[in-house]
């Protein structure tokens, strides 16, 4: 299968050449030629199979590599040494018709888990089948949890460095303890001040830099990514929409369901949709945002426009109003229109907003619905089905949790939906505190006793990759501007200008 640029310009690389570049040299993002289809074999295997394996079968279409080396990346990622759950990404059942997706049963404790565990694996085996000498620096650019699963992800993994961008006052003290207090020898992590945007921005004019491009060359550097932007990062997460799919059958349910998707950067909604691609019957992607509402708005009206203040949110790791992974879906909706999607990108990087034409809204409109919810709305909602339901959810996926009930309301579609969880409720304690015991119960109280506060209320364990956080030495102090991302990058890595 091979794989072309959405600007239409770099086209015919392989999986591997894709995975190993991250962004495309035309600034576009790599997609494949065309998507498979499952076939009715495929979906009885991946019924009665473990996860590992599914992701097996699923991989196998998208990648240039041996079963051998597919075994490889597999069998090292999704173990029971790396996830608490045999299952991987478990389904619990809140009711007959909602199911919740639990997404982060990984060393995290966030969604990002379930495709950076797996990434190091692909990047690796890429480069030796590439025959890449150059040593492989991933650079990220977080809203949070990204930063630390790549961390954890790729510390320590030979021929790789990792330097990782968040910002300084844009994620929760539980987020900045785990990257700042991160281990290995080849990792750096750097606060900047300014928001997401801002570092997700500079992170993608490096990589479009011809200049910092040929100084990297001349030190045998090659820069790639672990956002999702890189196709590593994204395929893996188709798996696990299939694989909720294939349970929902095996328990008898044969309709389509729909998916709801807490999302800022569009790239786990954007999975699902590929899911949906590949023959997953689903029916509705319902995208879910918080007041950073930039998706709600495009999907109701066709006009994307990042002209708006940036909030800073409860659920913090949705803090985006600018949605990289976007560009994919257009690319396909579009019939692959790489003239377009340029053109449009352009608009956004000139002008801070494009408006997509009639057939191309109506194409998004018949896939998704969209809807949103404030802080205010997500308190009240972890308030309620903690009350009613006795789960306990954290404030990105209460977001989805009222979309999914406004959902239901304004189109009285009652069939069977997944709500994905994308983090646990202990990544976010102070909020989920605040919601389940109320205002007084945070006064005074640092992030890391509230962890121990909500064990104690709710009865549930503290995830292992969060227990003692504060008692670990940090590690990294580095404060930049966002003017400063390229040359501190630059510096690490110890390349001098001529």
């Amino acid at each position: 299968m091979d794989y072309q640029s959405t600007r239409g310009i770099q086209r015919k690389i392989t999986a591997s050449q894709a995975i190993i570049q991250g962004l495309a040299c035309d600034g576009g993002l790599f997609v494949p030629e065309e998507f498979p289809i499952l076939t009715n074999e495929d979906w009885t295997f991946i019924q009665h199979t473990s996860y590992p394996n599914r992701a097996k079968r699923i991989l196998k279409k998208f990648l240039d590599f041996t079963d051998e080396e597919i075994d490889y990346c597999v069998n090292g990622a999704y173990n029971e040494k790396n996830f608490d759950t045999p299952e991987m990404a478990p389904l619990v059942f809140l009711h007959d018709s909602l199911a919740i997706q639990e997404l982060w049963h990984g060393p995290t404790c966030a969604f990002k888990d379930m495709a950076l565990q797996i990434l190091p694996y692909l990047l690796t085996v890429s480069a030796k089948k590439n025959k890449e000498k150059n040593e492989i620096v991933i650079l990220v650019a977080t809203s949070g949890d990204t930063g630390k699963a790549a961390l954890e992800g790729f510390k320590d993994v030979s021929g790789t460095k990792i330097v990782v961008f968040f910002p300084e006052q844009g994620v929760s003290q539980v987020q900045k303890q785990q990257m700042v207090t991160q281990t290995g020898k080849n990792v750096m992590v750097a606060a900047i001040r300014g928001n997401f945007d801002d570092a997700q921005n500079a992170v993608k004019k490096i990589f479009n830099d011809k200049e910092i491009a040929e100084d990297l060359a001349k030190n045998h550097i090659q820069l790639s990514s672990a956002n999702s932007i890189n196709w590593g990062r994204l395929l893996p997460q188709i798996v696990y929409y299939i694989s909720a799919c294939a349970t929902f059958q095996q328990k008898g349910m044969q309709e389509e369901i729909n998916i709801v998707v807490p999302t800022g950067n569009f790239g786990n909604i954007l999975a699902a949709y590929y899911a949906k691609k590949l023959g997953a019957p689903i029916h509705r992607l319902i995208c879910a945002s918080n007041s950073n509402k930039v998706l709600t708005d495009f999907i109701r009206t066709g006009t994307y426009d990042r002209n708006r203040l940036f909030e800073k949110t409860i659920s913090p790791s949705m803090d985006i109003l600018i949605s990289s992974n976007l560009e994919r879906l257009l690319y396909d909706l579009t019939d692959q229109d790489g003239e377009k999607i340029s053109e449009w990108m352009r608009q956004l990087s000139t002008e801070g907003r494009y408006t997509v034409d009639r057939k191309t809204l109506e194409k998004i409109q018949a896939l998704f619905w969209a809807g949103y919810a404030d802080d205010a709305m997500t308190y009240k909602t972890i308030a309620q089905v903690w009350r009613d339901d006795h789960y306990l959810l954290d404030t990105h996926t209460a977001v989805a949790y009222h979309v999914y009930q406004q959902y239901r309301k304004e189109t009285n579609d009652t069939r069977t939906t997944l709500i994905a969880s994308t983090a646990s409720p202990f990544k976010f304690a102070g909020s989920v505190v605040k919601a389940i015991m109320g205002e007084t119960a945070i006064q005074k109280t640092d992030e890391f006793t509230l962890l121990k506060k909500l064990s104690e209320a709710t009865n549930l364990p503290i995830p292992q990759g969060l227990r003692d956080l504060d008692q670990r030495p940090v590690l990294h102090t580095t404060v930049v501007n966002k003017e400063e991302i390229s040359p501190v990058l630059m510096d690490y890595l110890q390349i001098k200008k001529d």
